[in-house]
C-alpha cells in the first residue's frame, strides 16, 4: 500500500506449497490486473467457456461463451494453480514500489494465536507481541482474529457437503488410449459436469486445465463422508469418489482411476456477518466472508477486498483517517459479498431458493440474481475499485471527487478502473451446445 509499512504474519512455511487449481473471473482479474499481476507469469489460461454437461451421457446441456468476456466485462476469465498464483502475488509484495516504498515483509511460519484489536497487537505462536496501527485478519475460515471481532467462539458449520480434488498431468490422460474420446471431446473451457437424475442434486464436478494447458484440475463435489480427509495420514480418496460417481461416463471414472494423491475435503460454512471490524483489526476473505464452491467466487470475493482496501487506504497520512476509511470499506463490500456469500450456497439454476435472503443485501428496486446467467452477470460486470473510489468521494476523503481516481493504484499496466454504466442483467452469451464427438 501506497506509504504504508506491511509486515505480513504466515501460518506455513511455503516449503512444499501444494495445492488445486481456481478460477479468476472478471472481477477479480480487473484488480489483479491493475496491481500488476503478470498472468503470464502465473501460467493462467485464459478461459473460452463455460459448458454445463450431463455427466452420463457426456452431453452438452447449455454452453456459455467466454470468448467476449474482455468486450462485455474489460478483462477475460483465467484458470490459475494456486502455487503459480501466490508466486505472482509473493512477487508483487517483495517488489518496491514506484514512489520508492519498501517491500513488504513477509514472515513465514509465523502462525497468529491471538490478538487486542484496542491496542492494535497480535501474538505469535512463538510468543512475541507485534503491534500496528491497523491488521488485517485474511486467516481463513478457521480465523483466529474473527472471534476478536465478533466477540463469539462460534465454529463454521460443517455442511452436508465435501470436495475431492485432484490434478493430472494433460499428458498423461492424452496418451492413455481408454481417454482418447475423452480428450478429443473436451473443449478448452471449463465444465460443470452432473447427473439430471442424481437423488443427490448438489453433486457435480468441476474439471478445466492450468498451468498453460499442461494440467487438468478435477473437484467432485459429493455428499459429507466419515472418512478421515486431507489431515490424515497418507489418505485414498480413489475408492470414495469412485463409489460417489459411479453413475458418471466410464470415462470420468476411469479419470479418477489413474488420478493420484486424491484428497476430500469437508466444505464448512457461516453466515454473514454485519461487521467486519472492530477496533484495529479488519476481516477480509474467507475470515469475513468463506463461501463454498458454488459460483466460483471465494477468491474473486478475496481479491475484491484487496483491491478495495487498497484504495480506501490509499492517502491516509493518519491513525486518526482509518476509521472512517474502514466504513466506507465497510460500505462498499459488506453487501456485496454476502450476497454472493449466500448465492455460494446453491448449485447453478437454482439461485431462486435464496432469493428472499438475498433481498436483505441488495438496494430497494434492484434486481436479485435468479438464474445462473443474472449471477455470473452480477459477479463479473462489479467494478470494486471504481466502486470504492466513488465511495470515498462520496465520504469526501478524495480532494478531488471529479476525477476518475486512476492514480490510487499504479496503473502502469493501461489499465482503466472505469466500466461503462451496468445495465440489468443483459447476460453471458449463451451458444448453441457443442457437438458431442463419439466417446
Amino acid at each position: 500500500m501506497l506509504g504504508h509499512s506491511v509486515e505480513i504474519f504466515e501460518k506455513s512455511k511455503f516449503a512444499k506449497e501444494v495445492g488445486a487449481a481456481l478460477g479468476l473471473t472478471p472481477n477479480g482479474s480487473r484488480v489483479l490486473a491493475t496491481l500488476g499481476f503478470s498472468f503470464e507469469s502465473a501460467r493462467a489460461r485464459e478461459v473460452s467457456s463455460w459448458d454445463v454437461v450431463d455427466g452420463v451421457t457426456l452431453q452438452t446441456l447449455k454452453s456459455m461463451d467466454f470468448t467476449t468476456a474482455r468486450a462485455q466485462f474489460g478483462f477475460p476469465a483465467y484458470s490459475v494453480h494456486r502455487v503459480d498464483f501466490h508466486g505472482e502475488l509473493l512477487r508483487l509484495a517483495q517488489k518496491s514500489g514506484v514512489a520508492g516504498e519498501e517491500p513488504v515483509t513477509l514472515h513465514l511460519a509465523s502462525p497468529v494465536v491471538s490478538a487486542d484489536a484496542q491496542e492494535g497487537l497480535v501474538v505469535l505462536q512463538d510468543g512475541s507481541h507485534h503491534h500496528a496501527d491497523l491488521i488485517i485478519g485474511a486467516d481463513g475460515i478457521h480465523s483466529v482474529l474473527r472471534p476478536v471481532v465478533t466477540g463469539s467462539l462460534e465454529k463454521p458449520r460443517f455442511t452436508d457437503l465435501s470436495a475431492f480434488r485432484f490434478l493430472i498431468p494433460t499428458n498423461k490422460m492424452r496418451d492413455d488410449p481408454a481417454l482418447d474420446g475423452l480428450m478429443k471431446w473436451k473443449g478448452t473451457g471449463a465444465a460443470t459436469l452432473a447427473n439430471p437424475n442424481d437423488p443427490f442434486p448438489k453433486r457435480h464436478m468441476m474439471w478445466y486445465d492450468c498451468q498453460d494447458g499442461e494440467v487438468q484440475n478435477f473437484v467432485g463435489i459429493s455428499h459429507a463422508r466419515d472418512e478421515p480427509h486431507e489431515d490424515s495420514a497418507n489418505p485414498d480418496f480413489t475408492a470414495p469418489m469412485l463409489e460417489d460417481f459411479q453413475a458418471y461416463h466410464p470415462d470420468l471414472r476411469h479419470v479418477i482411476k489413474i488420478a493420484e494423491d486424491i484428497s476430500c475435503w469437508p466444505l464448512m460454512a457461516r453466515d454473514p456477518l454485519p461487521s467486519w471490524t472492530k477496533g484495529k483489526i479488519i476481516l477480509v476473505g474467507d475470515a469475513a466472508h468463506p463461501m463454498l464452491p458454488f459460483g466460483g467466487q471465494g477468491s474473486n470475493q478475496a481479491i475484491e477486498d484487496a483491491g478495495a482496501l487498497g484504495i480506501v487506504l490509499a492517502g491516509a497520512e493518519n491513525v486518526t483517517d482509518i476509521p472512517g476509511r474502514l466504513k466506507v470499506f465497510e460500505d462498499v463490500r459488506i453487501n456485496r459479498a454476502s450476497t454472493i456469500q449466500i448465492l455460494s450456497t446453491t448449485r447453478a439454476g437454482t439461485e431462486k431458493s435464496v432469493e428472499e435472503a438475498l433481498k436483505q443485501y441488495v438496494a430497494p428496486g434492484t434486481k436479485v440474481p435468479g438464474s445462473l446467467a443474472e449471477r455470473n452477470w452480477d459477479a463479473y460486470s462489479h467494478n470494486v475499485l471504481q466502486a470504492a473510489a466513488e465511495a470515498l468521494a462520496a465520504a469526501k476523503m478524495l480532494p478531488d471527487t471529479s476525477a476518475n481516481h486512476e492514480d490510487l493504484f499504479d496503473l502502469d499496466q493501461g489499465h482503466s478502473l472505469l466500466l461503462p454504466a451496468k445495465k440489468d442483467f443483459p447476460g453471458i452469451q449463451e451458444v448453441a451446445p457443442r457437438a458431442q464427438s463419439a466417446v
